[in-house]
């Protein structure tokens, strides 16, 4: 059992380290190339944040062990925005902008939506994972669009995402064979310590009789929600809250899209029943209450002050407790 526990604990501190390196060498890239600043915040809020959930979703499912895989997408779902974006409302408001009611939070919607069908009849191949990530891509182009149309509205998100981008200066300083290593090191550990992280929680689950469902909900999305959880704190640090939400709205496309999307593209498997009874709702829900928050009150400017951010610290922490008397009483 110590064996399994330290694999954990290895796997996800690589896990951490690789998706760090990766996504710093992919804006150095992006920046080389004269890539737009929207490009880049879409690398590293989006796909960036998300890189530990999809690394591990994919080697899950190629284990044979999908449960962890579906547990781990709709774990940091759930975690992102009760946890994280609970204690970061907390510790500041954060101003909600017009533009997130007009796209993105649509967008969210949606995916939110589509991941619901998806995953109704329990089971998950190559048709709904193709639907997914061309969904996923439909999106990102839109987003592309939308910026480009609305340049100005998005000039201030811009900056902010490239402050916390340099907050090391690491990205500034690399070189494109630099960058270009680290990219290759980054990808080559990130896929290794996912394989580490998915055999040390699948023994444990083994060892303790406890569902691969649970593991990927609990120790392993939290665990992969610490990308999500640092951008918060940096943008806490750097004076710009309203990243935080970017942060988690992006992370949850991709994690509804892609993290659930890559693998069943790849092969074929069925899914626990309580996924869908018990987690999904919880997911839909905190989505939907997300979204009522952030439009409620009417007037501007609009805010997610402290008694939100405690309704949603409330709602994980019921949760969480919910899985553990679930647990017990199995």
């Amino acid at each position: 059992m110590p064996l399994f526990v330290a694999a954990v604990v290895a796997g996800l501190c690589l896990l951490i380290w690789s998706a760090d390196r990766f996504v710093d060498a992919a804006a150095a890239v992006a920046r080389l190339l004269g890539v737009s600043t929207l490009i880049i915040g879409i690398i590293v809020v989006g796909f960036g944040t998300s890189a530990p959930e999809i690394g591990v979703s994919v080697i899950a499912v190629l284990e044979d062990t999908p449960d962890i895989a579906i547990g781990n997408a709709l774990g940091s779902n759930i975690a992102n925005i009760a946890l994280i974006l609970g204690v970061t409302a907390i510790l500041v408001p954060i101003p909600i902008e017009g533009r997130l009611l007009k796209t993105e939070f649509p967008l969210l919607l949606l995916a939110t939506a589509v991941m619901c069908i998806c995953l109704y009849d329990l089971r998950l191949g190559p048709v709904d994972g193709i639907a997914m990530l061309a969904l996923l891509a439909t999106m990102l182009y839109y987003l592309v669009q939308q910026h480009r149309r609305y340049a100005r509205d998005y000039a201030k998100y811009d900056q902010d995402t490239l402050a916390l981008i340099d907050d090391d200066e690491d990205v500034a300083k690399m070189t494109m064979p630099v960058a270009i290593g680290w990219l290759l090191i980054g990808l080559i550990v990130l896929v290794g310590s996912s394989k580490l992280l998915v055999w040390g929680a699948s023994n444990i689950a083994y060892a303790y009789g406890v569902s691969e469902l649970i593991i990927g909900l609990t120790i392993v999305a939290l665990g992969t929600s610490l990308p999500e959880l640092a951008a918060s704190i940096t943008s806490l640090r750097k004076s710009v809250p309203d990243v935080a939400i970017g942060n988690v709205i992006g992370s949850n496309l991709f994690n509804s899209l892609a993290v659930i999307g890559l693998p069943a593209s790849m092969t074929r498997f069925t899914i626990d029943p309580s996924a869908l009874s018990r987690d999904l709702p919880v997911v839909v829900g905190l989505t939907l209450l997300l979204v009522l928050m952030a439009r409620f009150p009417g007037a501007l400017p609009r805010f997610l002050g402290r008694g939100k951010g405690i309704v949603l610290f409330s709602a994980f922490v019921i949760y969480q407790l919910s899985l553990y008397y679930s647990v017990a009483a199995g």
